[in-house]
């Protein structure tokens, strides 16, 4: 009976990456809110909502609370993780949803605190009496030492994994599943398989610049040619000059680079160029200098043609 609570328990314990991932689709949503209003008023008069940004950003935010935690017990981002708000003050284990003033702190604290610290800054920023440095400082006070204890909190819950902010703390309520979650089963040979596959796709990315194909092509041709073209071959420059010894067409604007093969002179610069130690892919002949065929050798294979 008890293996069986323990794993009724695990199976409802939200991840504690759930839940930051949650905090995350917040802030997502909530700058994408704000940018989407923002360009409402591209063309009004600039620093239009300057004056007024912390109490319209205020309605923005608690337009967005009262249809999602008010109605739905749950903010944007737990909807999409299927997670939902549950009273943790309830003495019965079943689900109880935060009651009405749960929900009110909660917009009073996360919607009415930042724009009680926006608001703030913005009019402590150009004031210089003593009076104002006196509350600037006691602001100041207050919001590090709100900050202190969102870390502490955060430290507990990373231990815990229970209340994610210091609002839920406070407030006693934390994240459920809406839903009955099954175990989850990690198939660990699907993993490795793909680790290894990233991993070799990773060293061929690495290795591939590394090396010249052009060259690699060039040898494997060279030691092809005993096998499938001996017997064509006359070793004179006139039969060799009917066809291009790299791409195998009619030469365009024949060129030599010293051996009885002739290429055409866009294939054998490309060539040069990419491979300073280029080599004729037929007999293996290194380049000393790419030469223009000479009219004659040329007009007479046209006239043998």
């Amino acid at each position: 009976m008890s293996g069986s609570e323990e794993n009724t328990q695990s199976t409802k314990r939200v991840l504690r990456i759930s839940q930051l991932d949650a905090l995350e689709l917040n802030k997502a949503l909530e700058q994408l809110l704000w940018s989407q209003f923002t360009q409402c008023f591209h063309g009004f008069q600039p620093g239009l909502l300057a004056h007024f940004e912390p109490e319209v950003k205020a309605f923005l935010w608690l337009f967005l609370w009262r249809f999602t935690i008010y109605s739905k017990n749950a903010t944007v981002g737990q909807s999409v993780l299927n997670i939902q708000y549950k009273n943790d003050c309830s003495p019965t284990l079943k689900y109880q949803p935060p009651s009405k003033n749960q929900k009110l702190w909660y917009a009073v604290c996360t919607i009415g605190g930042r724009w009680l610290e926006e608001r703030c800054y913005d009019l402590f920023r150009n004031r210089h009496l003593a009076s104002f440095g006196k509350a600037k400082q006691c602001m100041n006070f207050v919001v590090g030492f709100l900050k202190l204890g969102e870390l502490m909190n955060f430290l507990i819950f990373l231990q815990k994994g229970k209340f994610a902010t210091l609002t839920e703390r406070l407030l006693g309520i934390h994240s459920v599943f809406c839903k009955p979650q099954d175990m989850r089963k990690v198939g660990f040979e699907y993993m490795n398989r793909e680790l290894l596959w990233h991993g070799f796709a990773e060293f061929l990315i690495f290795l591939l610049p590394l090396i010249n194909i052009q060259k690699l092509k060039a040898k494997l041709s060279s030691w092809c040619v005993p096998l499938t073209g001996a017997a064509g071959s006359d070793s004179t420059l006139g039969s060799s000059g009917k066809e291009c010894a790299l791409c195998g067409e009619w030469p365009t604007m024949p060129h030599t680079i010293g051996c009885e093969h002739v290429f055409c002179y866009y294939c054998v610069k490309s060539s040069f160029l990419f491979d300073m130690y280029f080599t004729c892919p037929k007999c293996g002949t290194e380049v000393h200098s790419v030469q223009p065929l000479k009219s004659g050798i040329e007009m007479s294979e046209v006239n043998a043609l």
